[in-house]
């Protein structure tokens, strides 16, 4: 727990992709002072940071580790690299927030996790799309019971997209789908087990098509579809309630959450006489759709607001490392299930 109001020193490590992303919200944080951006391309940090830039670039991790003015540690380098990094840091003393996945590995994962529990260090998984406006409403209208019991919850995510070399579709693209899954189910659902399909139509060596069913432990499911190969860009979330269904649609900026007062009603047999059983047992409800107001704000500027929170409190942050092991357990079940063709597989991780 850190109680001074002074802005906590941060040092971001890896100036590739996400890195710059990163830099640029830490650096608009009142909460935060950058102090380094960590890369073994020097050249490539300072490219990032600006010719005007006071904050250092530099290869030397040990180094940043070792400044009692870096009091945390952001990580946006390669997976396989999260553990040596992330456990570096947490042995140094820092709270750590590394981006998605938490680790290579859920063996790895869970070193992480105890580590940072075993020294009182915050440990937060960068699962950024829970800190979009959108997806925070979702959550609310999940766990305020507005929608119901959840019955399913059906996740496309699909564009022509960039081929990895080195993780398949389903590493790449699902830890999205399943950490916003994880983030907005009500407490006591949760995934149990889960089974995946893949396909690797082009010959790329790993899967580009895949889909995934998770059973909830209410008997519900959730169904997860991620392709490299659309032609088309789609980006939707459908979670159906026993009492309304809602439609996240990441693509339309005017009408981003719709929530439908449509679905079916079954009604208990002790309401109805022997003989209408039959007929009236299913009955279709038709009403009206609403489309809540949506604010905008930068997902990753909530995300480094609850970092500096979380440090700050002590308390855990909404996607701490635990949340990070849950998405985990899932991707290597679901790669298990694949190698099986499809088989179930039994989850570990438990909230």
């Amino acid at each position: 727990m850190t109680q001074s109001s002074e802005p906590l020193g941060v040092a971001v490590v890896g100036a590739g992709y996400w890195g710059p992303n990163l830099v640029r919200n830490f650096q608009a944080s009142e909460q935060f002072r950058l102090r380094s951006l960590v890369d073994l391309d020097v050249d490539r940090a300072r490219r990032v940071l600006g010719g005007y830039s006071t904050v250092e670039a530099t290869s030397d991790y040990a180094a940043v580790l070792a400044d009692p003015e870096v009091a945390a540690v952001a990580v946006a380098t390669p997976a396989g690299t999260h553990l040596d990094i992330a456990l570096a840091a947490l042995r140094a003393g820092k709270h750590v927030l590394v981006e998605k996945p938490l680790a290579a590995t859920y063996a790895d994962g869970m070193r992480l996790v105890a580590e940072a529990e075993e020294r009182g260090l915050t440990l937060m998984c960068d699962h950024t799309y829970c800190y979009t406006p959108a997806v925070g409403r979702i959550r609310e209208l999940v766990h305020s019971g507005e929608l119901g019991e959840v019955h399913f919850v059906d996740s496309v995510r699909i564009n022509l997209g960039l081929v990895q070399k080195d993780i398949d579709v389903l590493w790449d693209l699902a830890p999205h789908d399943l950490s916003i899954l994880d983030f907005i189910l009500p407490a006591g659902v949760e995934p149990v087990a889960v089974a995946a399909h893949g396909a690797d139509p082009i010959g790329a060596g790993q899967a580009c098509i895949a889909y995934l069913t998770l059973t909830l432990s209410t008997g519900a499911i959730a169904h997860v579809h991620v392709n490299w190969l659309s032609p088309t860009k789609v980006r939707t979330t459908m979670v159906g309630g026993s009492k309304r269904t809602l439609l996240w649609d990441d693509l339309n900026p005017l009408q981003r959450v719709s929530v439908y007062d449509r679905g079916v009603d079954m009604a208990a047999p002790q309401e109805i006489g022997a003989d209408e059983r039959r007929d009236m047992l299913i009955s279709y409800r038709s009403g009206d759709m609403v489309a809540p107001a949506i604010g905008e704000k930068e997902a990753l500027r909530s995300m480094v607001d609850e970092f500096a929170d979380s440090i700050r409190t002590g308390r855990a942050p909404l996607t701490d490392g635990r949340a990070g092991l849950r998405v985990l357990d899932i991707l290597e079940a679901a790669s298990r299930s694949l190698q099986f063709k499809g088989a179930v597989v039994g989850l570990r991780a438990g909230r």
